[in-house]
């Protein structure tokens, strides 16, 4: 039987990604240039030189991809890219070089949602991994908790109503002085703290609810660093980390684990990349060793943005009968 090779290609935001999978769940390569090093001197993503950066890098990379796996355009299959969400900007540089490649050799196109492909990436870390499954999908700019229900079948049951988890985590390091991007510098430093020094908000909304909210407890952190500033006392960064990273610990595990408890589902994964924070790991280790849950999550690699999910999230999705056009558009705010 022929192998099918799927061309990924990721640019929803800073990192321009291209990778090839050999069939379902064999990466072959997964390339990444990463533009943190310039937005990190403006504290955050610029759209606009985001997407310029896209342009100098993607068909370079695209050729870089093909020569060291040693394949040509004929050999590839399907091209996946990704269609939203995103930066326009950045998702335009995306979906064009995908159209050009398409257009130009005859291969099918398909366009894939990044947020599908954060789940995905657990069948690239997991070999083993079906569905059904409960997961957790927690990102830069969104949070949700979904049923997987089938490979492309997805039962949103929880969503955040304001801030994600990923974007109050850059906004509460911003504000203490930690350099862009601040998940993994909040998660080195809470290491360091006390979880319990400062008592901050574990919001929850209605009763039975799944849904999220953060924009409370990144208000009430902020509010604490005002409030220490206007007295003139000195934060300790440590314990205020530790304790905006429990406060938001709090209520990831509540509502993952009650979801499960209710559930008929075997397994749990964590998906997007905040699942590469260690202290989101470990606990969510320890509450689903107590339920006999089996628990996955990516590679740190595959927990930030990749073309490798892209490409199996395109390839399930194609084998599933879905198809896009040279008409393919971007969506900024796809939703899963």
């Amino acid at each position: 039987m022929k192998d099918f090779y799927t061309l990924g290609i990721e640019t929803s935001c800073d990192d321009s990604s291209v990778a090839i999978l050999k069939n379902e769940r064999e990466v072959l390569i997964d390339l990444i240039s990463s533009q943190i090093d310039i937005h990190k001197l403006f504290g955050g993503v610029v759209p606009e030189i985001a997407s310029r950066k896209h342009l100098e890098a993607i068909n370079p990379l695209i050729e870089k991809a093909l020569e060291e796996t040693g394949l040509s355009y004929d050999d590839i299959d399907l091209i996946s890219v990704t269609k939203g969400p995103g930066l326009m900007g950045s998702l335009l540089v995306g979906i064009s070089a995908a159209k050009g490649l398409s257009l130009a050799t005859g291969k099918p196109l398909i366009g894939t949602n990044h947020m599908q492909g954060h789940v995905c990436a657990n069948y690239l870390s997991n070999k083993d991994l079906k569905p059904p499954f409960i997961t957790l999908v927690v990102s830069g700019g969104h949070t949700y908790l979904c049923k997987v229900k089938s490979y492309t079948d997805y039962e949103v049951v929880g969503r955040t109503r304001d801030d994600a988890v990923g974007e109050s985590y850059d906004k509460i390091a911003r504000s203490i002085g930690l350099a862009y991007p601040g998940g993994p510098k909040i998660d080195k430093l809470a290491k360091e703290g006390n979880g319990k020094a400062i008592n901050f908000p574990r919001v929850m909304l209605e009763k039975d609810s799944y849904d999220f909210s953060f924009s409370g407890l990144k208000t009430a952190v902020l509010n604490y660093i005002h409030n220490c500033d206007q007295r003139g006392e000195e934060i300790n960064k440590a314990d205020l980390c530790a304790s905006f990273q429990e406060a938001v610990m709090d209520v990831l595990v509540e509502k993952s684990m009650r979801l499960i408890d209710q559930s008929k589902y075997k397994t749990f994964c964590l998906s997007g990349g905040v699942a590469a924070n260690s202290r989101l790991r470990d606990i969510m280790s320890q509450e689903c060793a107590k339920r006999g849950i089996a628990l996955s999550y990516p590679t740190i690699e595959l927990c930030t943005d990749n073309a490798a999910m892209i490409a199996i999230a395109g390839y399930l999705n194609y084998k599933a009968g879905e198809r896009s056009d040279n008409y393919l558009k971007v969506y900024p705010n796809l939703d899963l």
